[in-house]
């Protein structure tokens, strides 16, 4: 069943238990699903719709940051909800291992030796590893690796 279809299903449940909260967040992740479709006049794919999620995911954390140092608890803890709600629909994220051996394996099969050569190994890994590794750890893993790398 495609992503949308799910969350979609989730939304009615949700209506039907009466979830206000539950709800909110899902109608917020339909809406930008929505946009996405109308911006681009195509269907998205269980890939858009995953890179849709991990973006609002990514704004939340920066708005509970923001709560917290404006000392607004309450707000903050809205956003930490809708993040449980948004993460349900993510697929399942990588351990620390499986990171690394794709990052050993992207490096590999690019013949990257220097940190010039690092947007081809993140070229490789963002389509392998979207919506199941934070991508900023993911980069800063390369980078290490790649200074490391003998020369």
């Amino acid at each position: 069943m495609p992503l949308k279809v799910t969350i979609t299903e989730d939304m009615k449940a949700a209506m039907r238990a009466r979830d206000s909260t539950r709800l909110a967040a899902i109608r917020l992740l339909l809406a930008a699903i929505k946009q996405k479709e109308v911006d681009e006049r195509a269907e998205p794919t269980d890939a858009d719709v995953v890179t849709i999620i991990d973006k609002m995911i990514k704004q939340r954390r920066d708005s509970i940051a923001q709560y917290e140092a404006g000392k607004r608890q309450d707000l903050a803890d809205a956003e930490k909800f809708e993040i449980t709600v948004l993460q349900a629909y993510m697929p399942q994220a990588l351990s620390n291992d499986e990171i690394e051996s794709e990052i050993a394996a992207a490096i590999q099969s690019s013949g990257a030796a220097a940190l010039s050569d690092m947007g081809k190994v993140m070229a490789a890994l963002k389509p392998r590893l979207a919506g199941r590794a934070d991508m900023g750890k993911v980069s800063a893993l390369v980078k290490a690796k790649l200074a490391a790398a003998p020369r």
